[in-house]
């Protein structure tokens, strides 16, 4: 204890004199810091590592599907090692990190998975484990690709992605969503479109891929899921931003003239039209006496 009281006195003294040097400089804060989107807190963290980023892709789809987590997002590591990273309660993490695993399992890219009941605060507050790696997937609105099945093609060397990328374009009608690279020369391209052009072009994709260099995985999601969709790369030319609509503050009515009162009366005596006096134009019309006309005989049977 007596140490640890001199350590913290040491401290104490060493801000205190850093202070009156002008050498404690405190990190500025944003203005307006967003506050994050999902709180983390007290929830059990799930890991699942692949060394493929279709891999990670294709894993974590299961593992949103398999039980009710969240998925923060992915760290990539270098070297082509790719980590979902899920939150929920400690049963559906446990069951989403088990099908996560047999999932990167069959696909022959599995590594390693964690599972954390109750991790730390401090581990939350410094590592990408938690709102920390979730403000950089920041809520990016309506995507013209959304809701609309995923292919992911991954190629050793980026001539080989590029010229996959093309021939997926052109074999149906599909859209390059965007590209990812995660080292070791991994390259990933990504497209969206209908279930069967995405089967069709990435079946292109994988002959022109091996034609050119190396293929080295491939994954078609026909229904990603809303997490899923936002934590994956999209190129900025997709993203349908939100504008705001300009609004009056205020809406001026229209101001009336004051008129000189002569001149009203001039306008109102123009507006009024002469009409001719019908009743001294009435010329009476003479009628016959009813005697003097004669009657017709009056017919007898």
């Amino acid at each position: 204890m007596e140490a640890r009281e001199r350590v913290e006195s040491r401290l104490v003294e060493a801000q205190v004199k850093e202070k009156e040097r002008g050498e404690f400089n405190v990190r500025p804060q944003p203005p307006n810091p967003q506050p994050p989107r999902y709180d983390y807190t007290d929830t059990a963290l799930g890991m699942v590592c692949t060394r493929s980023f279709p891999a990670i892709v294709g894993t974590a789809d299961m593992m949103l599907k398999a039980s009710g987590v969240r998925l923060v997002g992915y760290e990539k590591t270098g070297s082509g090692y790719c980590t979902a990273v899920v939150r929920g309660n400690i049963a559906d993490v446990r069951i989403a990190v088990e099908v996560g695993a047999e999932t990167a399992a069959e696909f022959g890219q599995f590594i390693s998975k964690l599972v954390i009941a109750r991790p730390d605060r401090n581990l939350d507050a410094i590592l990408p484990i938690g709102s920390r790696l979730a403000q950089f997937v920041s809520d990016r609105g309506h995507s013209r690709l959304s809701n609309l099945a995923i292919g992911l093609l991954e190629t050793r060397g980026y001539p080989a992605m590029v010229g996959a990328a093309d021939a997926m374009l052109k074999a149906a009608d599909v859209q390059l969503a965007a590209s990812e690279i995660i080292g070791d020369g991994l390259c990933t391209a990504i497209i969206r479109g209908r279930v069967s052009d995405v089967a069709m072009a990435i079946e292109a994709g994988m002959h022109e891929a091996e034609r050119i260099g190396e293929l080295n995985a491939v994954m078609v999601i026909p229904r990603p899921l809303e997490d899923l969709e936002e934590t994956l790369p999209l190129a900025s030319c997709w993203i349908e931003e939100r504008k705001p609509i300009a609004l009056p503050l205020e809406i001026k009515q229209p101001q009336k003239e004051l008129v000189a009162k002569t001149e009203v009366e001039q306008t109102t005596a123009q507006e009024f039209v002469q009409l001719p006096d019908l009743e001294s134009q009435v010329e009476p019309v003479a009628l016959p006496e009813l005697d003097e006309i004669p009657m017709p005989p009056s017919e007898t049977h």
